[in-house]
């Protein structure tokens, strides 16, 4: 009999997953505003080993829709339970803490909200406005947005809001969602891709590496993305957030993440950002500013 998930022994993190902990005024400052405003962020919420570079950058990932998801995916560490209606003010609170905090690249995401008619859709379109009519120079804006279910209204009502770049993770190889992200479907995630791509807005998606996946079906999936024309997509290691969850099954070296950049530049992906500690929203300004740059040389 084989021993039970949380009694095995866990992998020893490689040197370069060792971060420093940077912790001074402007890193204070931002999660003050954000506790401030009632506010949740995913830097918070999912323990991202990120999360002291960024608030001392006086930049964050603000998280909408409570901080409550209705989903149970393998690897994330954001709450599971009872959710409460949208809160209306959300919106406005974040349009203000983008504001505060002069930021020209603004990212929201959201945990995923399946008891909404809408998922929640409408709440990000709120948001994306009033992020819109809070500063004097608007900044760029992410949306990182759940499936919907796969729900086309839902989608529009996102793209209507003209964010600048829609993300929409993948997280995985196909092989492993049963595993991984039980009540997601790869192909419907592929083709919100793809409508987000065909109504004209820059689309981007992200997944972990580590998770018991091949090097192989990692560039499977590039090529999947690639032919639906995603225009941005990140890579990164996964890290288990605690012992409930799911053991990393590698530690992916920094040449191979290297290579798998490679592969999805060589496929058609005009942005790959790859490597350890790359997650969805980290540097998200400057990887928008790097495909803007190259778009223009061409």
């Amino acid at each position: 009999m084989s021993a039970p998930e949380n009694s095995r022994p866990s992998l020893r993190i490689p040197p370069w997953l060792r971060v420093k902990l940077p912790c001074g005024p402007a890193f204070s400052d931002t999660r003050a505003l954000a506790d401030h405003l009632h506010l949740h962020t995913v830097c918070h919420s999912a323990r991202c080993p990120n999360k002291f570079e960024c608030f001392s950058r006086k930049t964050a990932t603000f998280l909408i829709l409570g901080d409550t998801c209705t989903r149970n995916c393998a690897f994330c560490n954001i709450g599971k339970g009872a959710t409460r209606a949208p809160n209306p003010e959300e919106p406005i609170r974040v349009g203000k803490a983008t504001a505060l905090l002069g930021l020209r690249h603004a990212v929201v995401t959201s945990v995923t909200r399946d008891d909404l008619p809408d998922g929640g859709s409408a709440h990000f379109a709120s948001t994306i406005r009033a992020i819109q009519g809070s500063n004097a120079v608007c900044p760029t804006i992410e949306v990182l947005i759940p499936d919907f279910q796969g729900d086309k209204t839902a989608l529009q009502t996102v793209i209507n809001a003209a964010p600048h770049i829609i993300n929409h993770n993948v997280e995985t190889p196909f092989a492993h969602y049963a595993r991984i992200r039980p009540q997601a479907d790869y192909r419907q995630s592929l083709e919100l891709l793809r409508r987000v791509k065909e109504a004209g807005r820059i689309s981007k998606s992200g997944l972990m590496v580590g998770l018991g996946e091949t090097d192989e079906e990692v560039y499977e999936t590039l090529a999947d993305l690639a032919a639906i024309g995603c225009d941005i997509v990140t890579i990164g290691q996964y890290m288990r957030p605690s012992q409930r969850h799911p053991h990393v099954e590698r530690y992916v070296h920094p040449d191979v993440f290297k290579l798998y950049e490679k592969r999805g530049r060589e496929l058609g992906i005009p942005f790959v950002f790859s490597a350890p500690l790359v997650r969805s929203s980290y540097n998200a300004e400057q990887v928008h500013a790097a495909l803007v740059n190259r778009r223009q040389k061409q």
